[in-house]
């Protein structure tokens, strides 16, 4: 779980920080004093509660909100103001909830237990990716189309690493095993992770890319696919390796042994 706090009350947000800390000690807490802050952090990752102070400087929280709503839409909203006519606007927008100042671990409490997208109404992912056949990468039951094939071929290689991270020069090395001009396929990389990038801000995904300089991953927590499912669930899952892995990519050959090493120790249990 990660918590965003957005408000330009120091005081105020260290309380809550504080606060929340104590009740939810296990979640990531990302915490701000700006809107383009708190836009920044959202679009590199998926934020599954906000706090957000209705007044702030540039942009106010409860603009901020439909934005972080934009990039999420199970996103929880609790908003936080001394103005009980901007804590009726707030729920209008289908808030998940309001607390007046100054924030008390009660009403934190509160709120937190009873959000309006909890965790059974978000277990629904809407991304599922193949990977046994051939590769294909489906959003509401929809296969995505991207500007440029290799991007596809990009999320592939995240999806093949399963959650690790994977740097450029990787990336470049599985797209093009020939040898070629190194600076035209780190231009052409670039266009790629543009590219989707451009594709997930689309489809209010982001979130589902996680990216460090350099390298990036996918978010195995965020999507559903039937390789991670096999790997957990080995037996009970309900898709099954057969030997026929991201058919359309050559890559993916040097992968096959393990896969297969696999499926041969799943069958002696």
């Amino acid at each position: 779980m990660t918590i965003l706090t957005a408000g330009n009350n120091s005081e105020e947000q260290k309380k809550l920080i504080r606060i929340v800390k104590k009740l939810r000690p296990e979640a990531k807490l990302i915490s701000v004093e700006t809107s383009p802050e708190a836009l920044a952090e959202a679009r590199e990752q998926e934020v599954d509660i906000a706090f957000l102070d209705v007044v702030m400087s540039e942009m106010n929280g409860l603009i901020l909100g439909r934005y972080l709503k934009d990039l999420n839409p199970f996103i929880n909203l609790i908003y936080l103001t001394d103005s009980r006519e901007d804590a009726y606007e707030a729920m209008a927008l289908r808030a998940s909830g309001c607390m007046l100042l100054p924030a008390t671990e009660k009403a934190v409490k509160f709120e937190l237990e009873d959000l309006r997208n909890n965790d059974t109404k978000k277990s629904r992912n809407r991304v599922f990716i193949q990977t046994f056949g051939n590769f294909e990468i489906f959003v509401d039951g929809e296969p995505v189309s991207f500007k440029y094939t290799r991007t596809k071929e990009v999320v592939a290689i995240l999806v093949n690493n399963r959650g690790a991270q994977t740097s450029n020069g990787e990336i470049i090395a599985n797209l093009w095993e020939d040898d070629g001009d190194p600076m035209k396929k780190t231009s052409y990389l670039s266009n790629l992770r543009q590219d989707l990038q451009n594709t997930l801000t689309r489809l209010k995904l982001n979130g589902i890319i996680l990216k460090q300089r350099g390298s990036m991953a996918i978010a195995a927590d965020k999507v559903e696919c039937d390789l991670f499912d096999w790997l957990a669930k080995k037996k009970d899952s309900k898709y099954q390796y057969t030997g026929d892995y991201m058919n359309q990519y050559t890559w993916p050959e040097y992968y096959h042994a393990e896969l297969d090493e696999i499926s041969y120790a799943m069958d002696d249990e």
